[in-house]
């Protein structure tokens, strides 16, 4: 498949038109490049607090209403796209206030999974950053899953997530070939902070992680004001990927596209015979540990 992970600004709508062109034109770029699996980044969402106007997406909590509410246009939005391309797309995360998930009322971080016949499933942030924790009060929402699909079996680990290796190892073991890594960072150190964490799971689970973040201003809405980062797909640096482990990356803080080619039987193969076996030879360190 190709895989292709977002740089994303995050843009003010006027109206749901805007946001539906908007997508459309995101989407369709990716597409132009042959892109099987679109990634947009975390918190792509809150830009649909602009839908509620200047006030609302000013303020910290009214922003996480705002975009909570105006999200079931989101998804109807991409899973058009999704059908009508073909295409998988794992949509911009963002506040989804679901009692199933988090009984106490306060909102989770959900990023929704499209495929061409709908929506597969959705994923939900597990760690949450001191932001999210201390300020923000968006909280941890369902278990981690894996989803089968045609393309192959794909894990999200949303930002923060991405810098913890248990996490990243359950999805692996559970037989995830691809983790989607979704992010939203302030400064360069947290967008390096994610970075190094998707490339380690690459790494450690000989696998590849598709990393999108959000870039530049967002003057007018605080929780998001400030993005840096760079999109990328990386690999283990071993038999049959670059010797750097990036597939492909976009310039820094600059929108667009990182698109690679990957494949499950290049991810079975350096985990057969690369150079090293990461993947296999995880255990290892319980039973030394305990020896």
């Amino acid at each position: 498949m190709r895989l292709a992970a977002a740089a994303y600004p995050l843009t003010w709508f006027d109206d749901t038109a805007a946001l539906a062109a908007h997508l459309a034109d995101w989407v369709g770029l990716a597409v132009d490049r042959g892109a099987d699996l679109l990634v947009f980044p975390e918190y792509g969402g809150m830009e649909l607090a602009s839908l509620s106007g200047a006030e609302a997406a000013a303020d910290l909590e009214a922003a996480l209403q705002a975009a909570a509410r105006h999200r079931p246009v989101q998804d109807a939005i991409l899973a058009d796209l999704a059908a009508r391309h073909g295409v998988h797309v794992l949509g911009p995360s963002g506040p989804v206030f679901d009692p199933d998930a988090a009984p106490g009322g306060r909102p989770v971080n959900r990023a929704t999974l499209f495929g061409p016949a709908g929506i597969l499933g959705h994923q939900d942030k597990q760690i949450m950053t001191r932001f999210e924790r201390e300020v923000w009060n968006v909280v941890p929402g369902g278990p981690l899953r894996v989803f089968d699909t045609p393309l192959g079996r794909l894990g999200v680990l949303i930002c923060y997530d991405a810098e913890f290796p248990l996490l990243g190892r359950a999805l692996v073991e559970a037989g995830a070939q691809v983790l989607l890594v979704p992010s939203c960072t302030d400064t360069l150190a947290g967008f390096t902070r994610v970075r190094v964490g998707a490339m380690a799971r690459a790494l450690e689970g000989q696998c590849v992680v598709a990393h999108a973040p959000t870039v530049g201003l967002c003057d007018w809405c605080p929780a998001v004001d400030e993005n840096r980062g760079r999109a990328a797909i990386y690999g283990p640096p071993d038999l049959g990927f670059p010797d750097t482990g990036i597939l492909a990356e976009t310039p820094p803080d600059a929108p667009g596209w990182a698109v690679a080619e990957v494949s499950a039987d290049a991810i079975a193969r350096v985990r057969a015979r690369g150079a090293v076996l990461n993947h296999v030879h995880w255990p290892e360190q319980t039973a030394r540990l305990s020896a």
